[in-house]
């Protein structure tokens, strides 16, 4: 008997391990090897996208406190290299304390594509891009946040793929900056631009990407799903709506905006708990599409989401197993002690950047921790979806 319990322990950890590891390394790696590196994203039946396709773009912003990048952020869409007739521009200011309403005031008695929507009561973002886009007439809508700053060709470069009607979302490259090379910013944008080059290549082999990144997205009007109250993560909810309605979602490489990456680890921490709260919901939502397995969506969403959403309990699963086999080896008790070292790690985050290996490894095991409190925040139930934007380093 002990030698069964013995053998499942085993293999109860060989699957923990190979979870995390085919979400974070194989399945990366499959893409980077296997997968199309350029697929024509831009073919109609054999014809090429009309470069020049222009629509109607309604552009929703919802701005909370935004004062020190919304001026920033209206400049880089009236430069961009886009029929500014074409292009509404609304900014759902939620019960901002600022000088954010006043800043976008000021743009709006010059530019009458600019407008203003004050809610007096704090929204949440879902609930203002719901109305935002409810007084939209646009063709397509280009969600994007405050504090993403749009290239002079990035509204272009968004639309042209809708001269497919087969094309129901596009997603933007987004590239992150840092300010400095210290703390988390450089662990974190080389995590994020990563994920790029992944959405990249899901892109170009099925046409469709497990999540748009909300800094920056186009939709198509008649094809954008309100999002249900209380939800964080509105834009993971609005592209699995997409595909869930059998829509292509394209990644496009030169719809390139720029956003500035937190500098302090206690504000990444936050947005990935916020993160955490939305994919659970999100998971809750859209299982339904993690079957049949063999489907490129299910395949894509387990391994780029689902698996990395549960590695907080794997890692915690592997730790338990690792005990009770330390009972009975000398190799299982020392890794017991280096896993216990390691979950301690993020505690001394803030001394670790001289030594950038532990640094990795404490930051990847901080936002685990976001994970689990994000999951213990929706067991309880959410109540609200109305957030703190973190801190500006602008």
């Amino acid at each position: 008997q002990t030698v069964l319990i013995t053998y499942i322990i085993y293999s109860i950890l060989g699957v923990c391990v190979l979870g995390i590891l085919h979400s974070y390394v194989f399945y990366p790696a499959m893409l980077l090897l296997f997968a199309n590196k350029k697929a024509n994203l831009g073919s109609i039946e054999g014809k090429e996208i009309k470069e020049n396709s222009t629509f109607k773009i309604g552009i929703l912003v919802a701005a909370y406190n935004e004062e020190k990048v919304i001026a920033q952020k209206l400049h880089s869409i009236l430069n961009s290299d886009y029929p500014m007739n074409l292009v509404n521009v609304y900014i759902g200011s939620d019960a901002s304390t600022d000088k954010t309403n006043s800043i976008v005031e000021q743009f709006a008695r010059t530019h009458k594509n600019i407008h203003l929507i004050i809610f007096l009561g704090r929204t949440g973002k879902a609930g203002i891009i719901n109305q935002l886009a409810e007084k939209c007439n646009d063709e397509v809508f280009i969600l994007t946040d405050a504090n993403v700053i749009f290239d002079k060709n990035t509204l272009k470069n968004l639309v042209k793929h809708f001269s497919d009607p087969k094309v129901h979302q596009v997603c933007s490259n987004i590239i992150k900056t840092s300010n400095s090379d210290v703390s988390i910013q450089p662990l974190e944008k080389n995590y994020l631009n990563l994920e790029n080059k992944i959405k990249a290549l899901e892109s170009n082999t099925w046409q469709l990407v497990i999540g748009a990144e909300g800094g920056c997205y186009a939709i198509r009007a008649e094809k954008y799903v309100p999002v249900p109250k209380n939800y964080f993560m509105d834009d993971f909810y609005i592209t699995m709506g997409v595909i869930n309605n059998g829509g292509k979602v394209l990644f496009e490489t030169e719809a390139i905006c720029f956003e500035d990456l937190p500098s302090q680890s206690s504000e990444e921490f936050k947005r990935k708990v916020r993160i955490s709260i939305g994919n659970f919901q999100n998971l809750s939502s859209y299982k339904h599409l993690l079957w049949p397995p063999w489907k490129a969506v299910a395949y894509a969403f387990f391994s780029h989401k689902v698996l990395r959403w549960i590695t907080p309990f794997l890692l915690f699963i592997i730790y338990g197993c690792s005990l009770y086999l330390a009972l009975h080896s000398r190799i299982f008790l020392g890794l017991s002690v280096l896993q216990l070292f390691l979950f301690m790690l993020p505690l001394f985050i803030s001394t670790l950047n001289p030594i950038k290996p532990l640094l990795f490894i404490a930051h990847f095991y901080n936002m685990n921790y976001a994970l689990l409190k994000g999951f213990i925040m929706y067991s309880k139930g959410v109540r609200s979806s109305v957030w703190e934007p973190t801190k500006r380093n602008a």
